[in-house]
């Protein structure tokens, strides 16, 4: 199946133009996200806290932002998570000098005086598996306590594990009748939980912690894999065809990766190790389309060695359009529905993929071919022939 046929377009001829705009766009990008105050580093690399909490009611962000600023937490970073009507945010707080722990005390306790003023005692949607366990040990509504405690408290710990499923599977239990007629939880559990527990209106479900130090480790090992897999692309071309074509591929990977970090900066999507993951991802399929040109360059100055080498790529490039198209824009199919139905954990990933696979197919024709003609001409046998004509 082709879509071009015989096409005569003269790519090279408006190189110049092409690699213009795309260094404004580049330096237009970057400029904005100088001023704008860089990338929007995820837990991973900044470190800190980070907690997904799920409310009974859409919260409002401007309360829970002042919410936490009365808390002592500083700069805390809030976003939606999920579908609108699930009330899930997601809260990034920095590094607290007093300790990640004592931190997560102080939000926690502002956001009970916030959103459960009034309530003390044991919040089921806040309280763990263990603590539950030790809370129905202690009252033991079943009557299966004897000689041996450790029977109760194993019997418990399937409770607990019945009401940690259910909250698992509910995100935040807003009503006793959810727990009942679960397996396991017997009427006097459920009758004993409403006597000696609470349901809050806002629900933990779940916390990461990362520290600087290994923030800013994950953050150089994430720069320095995207460094290495630049280089490792060079030396593949360099060796499979000529430097000149490694030098054009080497461009082009670094243009790909340089411009879709740029957007994907402005979009303010988070940066973490998943979208480090969609860069690596990216450069290796970038690459693909590059070689697939430049072997097609390859067979074509065999065929015809005394044919300059800026027809030769116009040339091969036209063969290799309709390849072109067809590879990239099944892919494109692909990962745009990634970006779309995918979620907010994808969304960054299906970002980069989604608008690397059109920057690094522009790039294969107008930034790899160029500047590959560009080091022949300038280091090349096109350079010695001018030499060897100017001695002449």
């Amino acid at each position: 199946m082709e879509f071009f046929r015989d096409t005569k377009i003269r790519f090279m001829h408006y190189r110049r133009i092409w690699v213009m705009i795309s260094l404004i766009v580049l330096i237009s990008g970057w400029t904005i996200e100088f001023f704008r105050g860089g990338l929007n580093l995820g837990i991973d690399f900044a470190g800190g806290t980070q907690m997904t909490l799920k409310f009974k009611q859409q919260p409002q962000l401007d309360k829970l932002r002042s919410v936490l600023r009365s808390a002592g937490v500083g700069v805390a970073e809030l976003q939606r998570f999920g579908a609108v009507d699930a009330h899930e945010v997601l809260v990034k707080t920095p590094v607290s000098n007093q300790g990640d722990e004592a931190g997560e005390e102080r939000v926690t306790a502002a956001l009970n005086a916030a959103y459960n003023p009034g309530q003390t005692g044991f919040d089921l949607n806040q309280q763990g598996t263990e603590s539950l366990t030790d809370l129905l040990t202690r009252l033991d509504p079943d009557g299966v306590a004897g000689p041996n405690p450790e029977t109760a408290r194993a019997h418990y710990e399937g409770v607990a594990t019945v009401v940690a499923q259910a909250k698992k599977d509910l995100g935040l239990i807003d009503s006793w009748d959810q727990l009942s007629g679960r397996p396991g939880i017997s009427p006097g559990v459920l009758e004993a939980l409403r006597k000696n527990a609470h349901l809050g209106s806002f629900a933990d479900l779940g916390r990461q912690h990362v520290s600087p130090q290994i923030g800013s480790e994950l953050r150089k090992k994430g720069i320095l894999a995207v460094l290495f897999s630049l280089v490792g692309m060079l030396i593949y071309i360099w060796l499979r065809f000529e430097l000149r074509f490694g030098i054009g591929a080497l461009v082009a990977l670094t243009h790909d990766v340089l411009i879709t970090l740029a957007l994907f900066a402005l979009t303010r999507y988070e940066f973490n190790l998943t979208t480090v993951a969609g860069f690596l991802t990216l450069v290796g399929y970038s690459v693909n389309d590059t070689v697939v040109v430049f072997d097609r360059v390859r067979e074509n100055m065999r065929r015809n060695r005394r044919q300059p080498l800026n027809e030769v790529m116009d040339e091969s490039i036209n063969q290799t359009l309709s390849r072109t198209i067809l590879t990239s824009g099944t892919t494109l199919v692909a990962v745009g529905s990634l970006l779309v139905l995918g979620g907010d954990v994808l969304r960054g990933f299906a970002f980069i993929m989604t608008v690397g696979i059109v920057i690094g197919t522009y790039s294969s024709i107008y930034i790899a071919s160029p500047f590959a003609l560009w080091w022949e001409n300038a280091f090349g046998r096109g350079a010695r022939t001018r030499r060897k004509e100017a001695k002449a």
